[in-house]
């Protein structure tokens, strides 16, 4: 047997990767650690970086220890090296005021040797980061990214002139094709400290920035493409506008139908392979109907019906695998590919001036765009902004008026069967909820609204390896970070009903849905089953006979009142406990107040005259709200 001599308590050597936002730092991430990473939040915020290793064979030279040449991880062998890999959130400066930028600072102690990832169509701006790196005296490898997109644009850089001009090593790759990773591997032993540019003022390094690039850099005339056309179209302020709601009506139909149809094909899964279990399991706790109550709930002889089963095992695994999952898979993929194709940031830019309205930028979309497929992984995607004002408001904003898609696959459903107008009339009402509500969280809201600061990508065509990684990333992630809060939520709710708080509940808010909404008090328990599952609750308003207009307000109420169990939990996770519970006051009082008003304006009986009530009440508090602001904002400014 040959001796095994591995080494304890060795700590790998920890890489970040730093670089501007959208120069491909995570395809470059994961050409380096492949699939094998986890995402976690930095310490005390709500940031997320992506971490993995990669293994480096120095040279092919046998092993001492068991005679492998360079992969064997038992023996402490030279040749093999083992590196902690983190993609550090993106930064375009070092005296940061974004949290995530705050946090790419503070993990520069934590690292080991530097990799500055750079896109090399915009050297000279890129470059800025990689001077003020080198006051943090880490050892560092210059990466031009995105090589193959210089000579489309008629670009030229001598990467040996550069690396002798910085005195850092500089190596060239494509994140998009892999091309140049391994020579980057190769290059992470050379990293070296540099120390001569480190006191330069800021004035002083544009002026060095010049020099370099005037000597390592040439730039040749180079006619618009067709796709660089598209390109200037997708921000324009009339055309990229009306693109970007042609991308959201198209991503929303493909979310609808394709989630659909994974909800099917799981439902069936499910009544094959897991209804079995369950039962089993019913029988084995036939003794203790506490805990059968509790983690299987009610069921029938001839088949489960998961959605209202109620129990954790039953219900709750199934609205995360059964429900929400199948349509966060078909926005993940979907996602991804407009994220590789560089069009999420044209969106952000072309919703920015309308977000700021309501006190946020357009990053805010992602996470609202998100909702439309299921609220969870929106409140999930607002760790990704900046402050906690933008969070709250965003979170508030998005949870009281967006609808996910399965809710509003019934919705409309119901309501279309009185016409049209109705339909119409429920959006419009939650549009000017929207747009109401945020205005006057802008202003209650103590804060400021950043400016939307980015790069805008060129488009890209995406790889699919590298779509395929995210998308494993991004699903587990969700699993591990939903699935326990769900099942936590369905037990508490369980325990509400066992106790008997929930009927205590119920009956308190008789009076507000009978009397201020206008319902027949057997509605209570739609809004009650809204609590666990919004679609679930506008069925059982068929059974009640209302007219038209009860449909209509109960329905919209429905959607105000309560997210749902799974994202309120979620919500608790991302916001803290005190924020979610004054976002969960302010969806109740707006659902009794609009709820209200709507039973009131029934004696207009024209869906369309209060459609237009609405929108102009709307538009009158926005301004009211946006002049308070804006007055305040001045008088802070003097």
């Amino acid at each position: 047997m040959r001796k095994r001599h591995r080494r304890r308590g060795h700590k790998n050597q920890r890489i970040l990767l730093m670089g501007n936002p959208n120069v491909g730092k995570s395809a470059i991430f994961t050409h380096l650690t492949g699939v094998k990473s986890v995402t976690s939040n930095y310490p005390g915020t709500t940031v997320n970086y992506a971490k993995g290793q990669m293994s480096f064979i120095k040279a092919k030279t046998a092993c001492e220890g068991c005679g492998k040449h360079g992969h064997c991880r038992a023996c402490d062998m030279d040749n093999f090296i083992q590196y902690d890999v983190i993609d550090v959130p993106g930064t375009y400066r070092l005296d940061p005021k974004a949290e995530s930028e705050r946090v790419a600072v503070d993990m520069i102690d934590s690292g080991d040797i530097i990799l500055n990832i750079i896109d090399s169509t915009n050297l000279e701006r890129n470059l800025y980061l990689t001077f003020l790196l080198t006051k943090f005296n880490k050892p560092m490898v210059v990466v031009l990214n995105m090589w193959d997109d210089t000579t489309h644009r008629g670009i030229t850089i001598d990467p040996k002139v550069l690396e002798e001009k910085l005195g850092l090593p500089v190596v060239t790759t494509s994140g998009a094709t892999g091309e140049g990773i391994k020579e980057l591997a190769g290059k992470i032993a050379q990293a070296r400290v540099q120390t001569k540019f480190a006191n330069y003022s800021s004035d002083r390094i544009w002026e060095a920035i010049g020099d370099i690039v005037s000597c390592c850099q040439r730039i040749e005339h180079h006619h618009h493409t067709f796709l660089e056309r598209i390109q200037d179209l997708s921000v324009h302020p009339v055309w990229g506008t009306l693109i970007a709601l042609g991308v959201l009506y198209g991503v929303l139909q493909l979310v609808l139908t394709l989630g659909e149809l994974l909800v099917g094909w799981i439902a069936k899964l499910f009544e094959i392979a897991y209804s079995p279990l369950m039962y089993m399991l019913n029988d084995a706790l036939s003794g203790s109907e506490i805990f059968r109550f509790i983690l299987i709930g009610n069921i029938e002889p001839g088949g489960i019906a998961f959605e209202t089963a109620m129990g954790v095992l039953t219900t709750g695994v199934y609205m995360v695998l059964g429900v929400v999952l199948p349509y966060i898979i078909v926005f993940y993929i979907i996602l991804g590919f407009l994220e590789d194709l560089g069009y999420l940031a044209r969106v952000a830019v072309v919703f920015d001036k309308m977000f700021h309205k309501i006190g946020l930028h357009g990053f805010s979309i992602i996470p609202m765009m998100l909702s439309f497929g299921c609220n969870v992984p929106g409140v999930l995607a607002i760790r990704n902004l900046e402050s906690r004002r933008e969070k709250f408001i965003t979170a508030a904003v998005m949870c009281t008026t967006i609808p996910c898609v399965a809710q509003a696959a019934v919705m409309f459903h119901t309501a279309g069967q009185f016409g049209m107008q109705y339909i119409i009339m429920i959006l419009v009402v939650l549009a000017s909820v929207w747009l109401i509500l945020g205005s006057v969280l802008n202003f209650a809201v103590r804060g400021k609204t950043p400016s939307l600061i980015m790069e805008i990508p060129p488009y890209r065509k995406p790889i699919l390896k590298n779509q395929a990684a995210r998308l494993l990333m991004r699903v587990k992630g969700f699993l591990l970070e939903a699935l326990p809060y769900v099942l936590g939520g369905i037990l508490f709710i369980n325990i509400l009903m066992l106790t008997g708080a929930l009927e205590f509940l119920g009956n308190l808010a008789k009076p507000v849905i009978s009397g201020v909404l206008g319902l027949p008090k057997d509605s209570v328990s739609a809004f009650l089953i809204g609590i666990v599952r919004k679609d679930a609750s506008v069925i059982m308003l068929e059974p009640l006979g209302l007219t038209a207009w009860q449909n209509v307000t109960a329905i919209i109420s429905l959607i105000i009142y309560f997210p749902c169990m799974a994202t309120f939990v979620v919500m608790i996770k991302e916001l803290g406990v005190a924020d979610s519970l004054k976002a969960l006051v302010i969806m109740i009082c707006i659902a009794v107040i609009t709820g209200g008003l709507l039973n009131a304006l029934g004696v207009i009986g024209s869906a369309l005259v209060v459609s237009a009530i609405f929108i102009v009440f709307a538009l009158l508090v926005a301004f009211v709200f946006g002049y308070f602001v804006k007055k305040r904002d001045k008088k802070e400014l003097l």
